[in-house]
């Protein structure tokens, strides 16, 4: 009862989130539309060797580190590798050491245990929602995703 009482009285955010690489390893970007209220928020970036899962990971990491206070976060992605990470394997991996059920360390640990802190300072609610097949915020965050991607490769025609 108590946290449902906190819930209701923290700011509603909708989070979408979404990576993209062009080739898995190869460039890759990230990218965030938030909404609160009448707001909304673009954020995007990138990185030169990457992969999709670390994109994904990333984006949401980012999107949850933005808010600068605790918030009731409605958090949309299109990764299954994400939304299952955090609801159904990350408290086991957590348990065991961060090793998975095969006792091998988890892949990516690292964004795995950043996003784990960035979960601890919002209440969050996660949907997936299939890419690619319309649904407006995931086509934004997708387009943010792939102006991180270009952003990266133009930094490689600069060097």
């Amino acid at each position: 009862m108590a946290q449902q009482l906190e819930s209701s009285l923290l700011s509603e955010v909708i989070l979408y989130a979404d990576g993209a690489c062009k080739g898995n390893p190869g460039p890759g970007g990230w990218g965030v539309w938030l909404q609160a209220g009448g707001h909304q928020k673009n954020l995007y970036g990138g990185e030169l060797n990457t992969t999709n899962n670390r994109m994904e990971l990333r984006a949401v990491i980012e999107g949850l580190n933005s808010l600068k206070k605790r918030c009731h976060v409605k958090c949309y992605v299109d990764s299954q590798y994400v939304k299952n990470g955090v609801l159904e394997w990350m408290s086991n991996w957590k348990c065991n050491g961060w090793r998975t059920a095969n006792k091998k360390p988890v892949k990516n640990i690292d964004l795995w245990q950043q996003l784990d802190r960035a979960c601890l300072n919002h209440d969050i609610d996660w949907f997936w929602v299939k890419g690619h097949s319309g649904d407006e915020g995931n086509e934004k965050a997708d387009q943010l995703a792939n102006l991180g991607v270009e952003q990266v490769l133009n930094q490689m025609k600069v060097k």
